[in-house]
């Protein structure tokens, strides 16, 4: 009785680390978001004034407050751009080529660099006569140069160019890797059947990596809802380039409105939550039998 009662135990001693750790660092810190987010609290200050429903009143009667979130729309084309060209790369790559392995690391290799980093090279890349300017230079396109960080008209597409650039490598490891799942007996009986490549790709690679497809598009979606890191490195949201996030950052910790800061993160992870439950109902995943 004792050893089956141990061996009972044993599953739940194992999950009691990250699950205490999960609590404390996830769903603790939510909660107090929640609680923040109906009081009024400057962050110093040890008072905390509750005012209800006041802090989502004023979300949604300042316009200004969701304007920011078409900056989003950018990120969201990158993602698209994002996802086709690591599809792409993928199915290149999971056939024989040589030095494919030298490629895979080549593409995932941006997604290991820390996002500050990234940030202060592609400061570099885009300022006036940096790398961008010289390298259009040498091509004979010098006349496309621009201010790439200082156009409110052009910044957008830069930041999401270097998001594309940093992320690439995630969607390609996830590709690779369902690709790489489908039997080789399919490939071998396909071209027995003389399917070419396009339609390999066609009828055997899409339909069986599909839930990847939908759960990388889910992930791109809510990434881009949250976008924070690049623009805040390279620009800090300047000339039209603040994201919903840091404008959240901005209203916590340069204005001091905590409680306005926190009502603000909720709505953004209702709007995160509630385009994910949409994409789910429109996209469902489906079970494809590849034996």
């Amino acid at each position: 009785m004792a050893h089956h009662r141990k061996r009972t135990l044993t599953p739940y001693l194992f999950l009691l680390v990250p699950v205490t750790l999960l609590a404390v660092f996830t769903y603790i810190p939510v909660a107090n978001m929640f609680w923040y987010s109906v009081t009024s609290w400057n962050g110093i200050s040890p008072n905390k004034e509750f005012v209800g429903i006041d802090n989502y009143v004023e979300i949604f009667t300042r316009p200004e407050l969701f304007g920011v979130l078409r900056v989003s729309l950018y990120y969201i084309g990158a993602s698209v751009v994002q996802i086709g060209l690591a599809l792409y790369f993928a199915t290149v790559l999971s056939f024989h080529v040589r030095f494919r392995n030298l490629f895979k690391g080549i593409i995932f290799f941006p997604y290991l660099i820390n996002g500050v980093a990234i940030g202060m090279v592609f400061l570099y890349f885009f300022q006036p006569g940096g790398t961008l300017d010289s390298a259009l230079r040498v091509v004979g396109l010098g006349g496309l140069s621009q201010q790439w960080l200082g156009d409110p008209d052009v910044i957008n597409y830069s930041l999401a160019g270097t998001s594309v650039w940093r992320y690439l490598g995630l969607n390609f490891v996830l590709f690779l890797g369902a690709i790489q799942s489908i039997p080789a007996q399919l490939y071998e009986a396909a071209e027995l059947d003389g399917a070419n490549r396009w339609h390999q790709f066609r009828f055997l690679i899409l339909p069986g990596i599909r839930p990847i497809i939908g759960l990388s598009f889910i992930l791109a979606i809510s990434g881009s809802l949250s976008v924070f890191e690049i623009p805040w490195v390279m620009t800090g949201g300047a000339n039209g380039s603040e994201t919903f996030v840091i404008q959240t950052v901005n209203m916590a910790f340069r204005y001091h409105k905590v409680g306005l800061a926190s009502a603000m993160a909720v709505v953004l992870l209702v709007i995160v939550l509630l385009v994910t439950w949409i994409q789910r109902r429109v996209v469902p995943d489906e079970k494809v039998n590849l034996s």
